[in-house]
């Protein structure tokens, strides 16, 4: 049995290379919510040097709100943004001798596009257009998942080790009671019973079936190089292996 782990990188939260050393995916920020030219290469250059595969994140240009406001634009505006913003990153990825591996939206466009298919089909035409041998990771059970599945991509369904899911398997709402954990025994449980289990506690006490094949940590919290040691040791000791590729 495996599993990936991934991390949201290069937005600037001093942990990257440490985290680098834990994973096996990175999602590196395209510089519209977080992150700049200078930091995405050196993220690149960390990544290579760990043999950690390298994602493009994609946002919504709002730096100021962290790529967490929910916009309502134009879908071929979507497409024209996600295209530019992968091609800016394999561009840096390609310089140094690697190759981009998978695309991971990012924030309120990653939570939109999980229940809009309009949304989510022109993040996935930008990533087939782009190159349709990028693995598309996506909310596990969510529309993007399947108009990506539709359009002929390869697809990791992510589930998150920090965040609280709703009753119909959706995260809930940053801001609201139970959207983060922040105690490491909760999110390794959580984490182990998507893994083994294949099924998530929400926050109703129910418990929703779930695919897991990609684990997200996020590199932004608090807790991030804590939660991924923990979990990355237990999974390790349960004989989960961590590696990326589908």
């Amino acid at each position: 049995m495996h599993i990936d782990l991934n991390a949201d990188l290069g937005e600037g939260c001093g942990n990257d290379r440490e985290l680098l050393g834990l994973i096996s995916s990175a999602n590196v920020a395209c510089g519209w919510h977080a992150g700049d030219a200078a930091t995405m290469l050196q993220t690149v250059k960390w990544a290579l040097e760990q043999g950690v595969a390298i994602g493009a994140h994609p946002s919504y240009p709002d730096r100021e709100n962290f790529g967490r406001t929910e916009m309502q634009l134009d879908p071929e505006v979507v497409y024209a943004n996600t295209l530019y913003q992968i091609g800016a990153l394999a561009a840096l990825v390609r310089a140094q001798g690697g190759q981009l591996a998978h695309v991971k939206a990012h924030g309120a466009l990653y939570n939109q596009a999980a229940k809009d298919p309009k949304l989510a089909d022109a993040i996935v035409r930008a990533v087939r257009d782009f190159d349709s041998d990028l693995v598309f990771f996506g909310l596990a059970g969510s529309v993007m998942v399947k108009v990506a599945r539709e359009a002929g991509l390869k697809v990791k369904e992510e589930v998150f080790a920090d965040r609280g899911y709703n009753p119909d398997g959706s995260l809930v709402k940053r801001g609201t009671p139970g959207a983060l954990h922040e105690d490491e025994n909760v999110a390794l449980g959580q984490t182990l019973d998507m893994v083994r289990e294949q099924r998530v506690r929400a926050i109703d006490g129910t418990y929703v079936p779930i695919r897991a094949e990609t684990v997200c940590l996020h590199g932004d919290g608090a807790h991030a190089l804590a939660f991924a040691r923990r979990i990355r040791e237990r999974l390790g000791a349960e004989g989960i292996a961590i590696r990326a590729g589908v």
